[in-house]
């Protein structure tokens, strides 16, 4: 069984194949897995054991017809719980929609299911994925797998920490503000947020509609690409979603690093930054040099307007959707007599709602308010353009950016929730990809002296996800660190 757990999602579909392995041996591992470790991890908030174990039955039964679905018909994997599943509690970690069983699929969930993916549960997060640390969901605080003390990161904390415990061979997350990037960095696993538009937001649960993108957290960069090929493409169901043809993204897999143009910005490396992650990530710039790639040293003046400007935008939008949750449409209704229907929307939002959702709310009411719609959320669409335009010159001296995921690698469990501000800081590198609805990818790239691991982001030009995919593939070929490197639970 515990061989089974040390395949890649590669090498589980080639067995597959060959009927050298059955979807239900792979599916009895990754539960008896789950059961022994998530006690300590807390990456699942709910498990579907009899419908997992009777997909991976009738994937079984496929292969022996000769009629699998797809390469990945019958491995299983885990979706974040902010993902709608038919059938299935969707809860958002948060007690506003703690009973909520969505009659409907999100696309991505159907696009997997049409190829024969099942999924085992559903996972932790930051209640409505605001946070970075998965402290904030009403239920559990998910624990890092490397090590138990410390944060997973968030707002898919639970989907890296589930990857990262060999608890599922893939998952699904959710990437707003870095909410993929940074819990892969912390937990030492790879995660994608594509370009906006490339997968389909329908049944993803809306934080900001125009930053959320769904993306897959796997083990390796390879696993990660053949992941993303099966949940892209249009929906007619999205409005935002790109007609853009999807490329093959492991057709550049191969290339390796020679002749690619890495940017180093400056402004990514300044103060604030811990010295071991800022060694880790120049160290994997000279890495790339070694193996024929240019590095060109650019800048992003803006960064500094980028964190203030997500947190206004991402606010108001949050403002906007969260709206519905009122106890009368959707969501929790509070049990308390109340006489008007104020009051019932203010019981139930005071109750359904935790601290992190309502301090967020508030500030985009404010922003968005008479008086100050000029001096915040208009001055904060600006910088979106500015950001924009400075990225747009950037790939015109390069083909991707190296930089760092976040500040510092992952931190002790309550280390910062009585001071949001300073954990609002950590989103610092990862929000300028959300705002320019641009693509990167978080791979580890070396580990502290007490064996912690060090994330580096690559950032692409629009719909460069194959580009990104190659320079990840080089990276992990000429250092030989992958999620695998780390010692876990």
């Amino acid at each position: 069984m515990n061989d089974i757990l040390k395949l890649s999602v590669c090498r589980l579909s080639e067995l597959l194949g060959k009927k050298e392995i059955s979807s239900s041996e792979i599916t009895a591992a990754y539960l008896e897995r789950i059961n022994k470790t998530d006690g300590k991890v807390g990456a699942f908030l709910s498990i579907n054991k009899d419908n997992a174990e009777k997909a991976a039955a009738d994937s079984d039964k496929r292969r022996a017809d000769g009629k699998p679905l797809s390469a990945l018909d019958g491995i299983p994997c885990a979706v974040k719980d902010n993902i709608c599943t038919k059938g299935v509690t969707t809860t958002c970690a948060s007690v506003m929609l703690k009973n909520f069983v969505p009659p409907y699929n999100a696309t991505v969930v159907d696009k997997l299911e049409n190829s024969g993916i099942f999924s085992l549960g559903k996972l932790n997060l930051d209640e409505f994925a605001m946070g970075s640390t998965t402290e904030n969901s009403a239920f559990k605080i998910t624990h890092n797998p490397r090590d138990l003390s410390r944060i997973p990161g968030g707002s898919s904390g639970g989907s890296a920490a589930a990857v990262a415990a060999l608890e599922t061979p893939f998952a699904l997350g959710s990437d707003t503000g870095g909410s993929i990037r940074q819990p892969a960095a912390f937990c030492g696993v790879v995660g994608m947020k594509p370009t906006y538009g490339t997968v389909s937001r329908y049944g993803l649960v809306a934080f900001a509609s125009s930053l959320d993108q769904i993306g897959p957290l796997t083990s390796d960069v390879k696993d990660n690409a053949l992941v993303l090929q099966a949940i892209a493409g249009h929906d007619p169901k999205d409005a935002t979603s790109s007609k853009k043809a999807c490329s093959d993204f492991t057709s550049m897999l191969e290339e390796g690093a020679a002749k690619l143009r890495i940017g180093v910005p400056t402004e990514f490396f300044g103060d604030g930054i811990s010295e071991e992650v800022k060694s880790g990530v120049l160290g994997a710039a000279e890495i790339y040099r070694r193996a024929g790639a240019e590095l060109v040293e650019v800048s992003m003046p803006s960064l500094k307007y980028a964190l203030p400007a997500y947190y206004v935008i991402s606010s108001a939008e949050a403002s906007s959707n969260l709206a519905r949750f009122d106890g009368v449409r959707y969501g929790y209704r509070t049990s308390k007599q109340t006489d008007d229907i104020d009051s019932l929307y203010l019981n139930s939002r005071s109750e359904g709602f935790g601290k992190e959702v309502k301090r967020r709310i508030m500030l985009g009411t404010f922003a968005l308010s008479s008086g100050y719609y000029d001096a915040y959320y208009k001055k904060a669409l600006k910088v979106r353009t500015v950001i924009l335009e400075e990225f747009r010159k950037i790939f015109e001296k390069c083909d991707v950016i190296i930089a760092p995921v976040a500040p510092s690698v992952a931190y002790k469990i309550g280390e910062k929730t009585e001071n949001p501000l300073e954990m609002y800081m950590g989103d610092i590198y990862t929000v300028p990809v959300n705002i320019a609805g641009i693509p990167a990818i978080s791979l580890p790239c070396g580990k502290t002296k007490s064996g912690l691991p060090i994330g580096m982001q690559l950032i692409g030009n629009h719909f460069s996800e194959a580009l990104l995919y190659r320079a990840a593939y080089a990276f992990e070929r000429e250092s030989g660190i992958s999620g695998r490197t780390f010692a876990t639970v």
